[in-house]
């Protein structure tokens, strides 16, 4: 039977890591209650400007480069939303799951050809995918200081390399955030931007509506405005979910410890009660070999 020492010291042990596990819950619960508030409030912003996108994509004859398919689509960069650290569950591993099934799926000829290329957002995207992708850049540390500007940044650069012929095709993966202890894996195309997303304004093309100065130069000056709000709520439904998931992650743990904490008491009352027997059988018998 084990050690009385060594089990002390392993209660003590598995004490000072549930310490630290609910300390990392309470820390995670009060950061996801204020990234849930900005995620679901940015959620009615994003879906009425895709709305009012497709009334004017169908109010006007645009050639905007953002809207227009591709005649032959040969390079594809896939935006990928990962977390900046661990301890999360699998709040990464089942979104990487999705994107690598979702390439093979349709994707696997531009891989075969060299032409898939790959965007990580957040160290952990980093690490798995420089492994296993053609990774062109890599923003490690991008949740440490998460605002609009950064995100507006990075889709200029996005939208600049498109425009300029690099990539003919660009999604963006990401978590959405459900609830607490449920996240939808989401992969969408970002560019060209959909059009027949906002559904919901068909009912409105049968008013006659007056754009000025006009539909095509509204569009002009929306579709950046609507790209950036897409990568920003996708930043932020991210961040959610990886505070939802840190937490019942954590949640687990501490519960696990102590389940492990009750039979390492177990074990150690098992092995005291053992020694004590011992020490009893040896002095029971010490005194009857005295008293022959």
């Amino acid at each position: 039977m084990a050690n009385l020492r060594d089990i002390r010291d392993r209660i003590s042990s598995v004490k000072n890591t549930q310490q630290i596990t609910k300390a990392m819950k309470m820390v995670a619960a009060a950061r996801l209650r204020k990234a849930q508030d900005r995620a679901i409030a940015s959620r009615p912003y994003g879906q009425k400007l895709k709305e009012v996108m497709a009334r004017l994509v169908n109010a006007s004859d645009s050639n905007n480069p953002l809207l227009q398919e591709r005649a032959e689509v040969k390079n594809v960069l896939m935006i990928v939303i990962g977390s900046d650290r661990g301890l999360c569950g699998g709040f990464n591993t089942n979104l990487f799951k999705v994107v690598e099934q979702k390439i093979q799926a349709d994707f696997q000829q531009y891989v075969d050809a060299n032409t898939f290329k790959v965007l990580t957002i957040g160290k952990k995207a980093g690490d798995y995918f420089r492994k296993r992708r053609d990774v062109v850049k890599s923003h490690d540390g991008f949740f440490d200081n998460l605002n609009f500007d950064k995100a507006v940044k990075l889709m200029s650069s996005v939208i600049a390399e498109y425009e300029n012929g690099e990539y003919d095709a660009v999604y963006l993966a990401f978590n959405e955030f459900k609830s607490v202890i449920a996240q939808n894996r989401i992969v969408d195309q970002l560019l060209p931007v959909p059009t027949e997303e906002g559904a919901d304004a068909s009912s409105e093309q049968a008013k006659d509506y007056i754009f000025e100065p006009g539909a095509a130069e509204i569009l002009d000056e929306l579709v950046p405005k609507h790209l950036n709000m897409q990568l920003w709520r996708a930043l932020l439904e991210s961040y959610a979910s990886e505070q939802g998931a840190r937490m019942a992650a954590m949640d687990n743990a501490t519960e696990n410890a102590k389940e492990i904490i009750r039979e390492l008491q177990l074990k150690y009352n098992q092995a005291r009660q053992a020694a004590i027997t011992t020490e009893i059988s040896e002095i029971v018998s010490g005194a009857e070999a005295l008293s022959q």
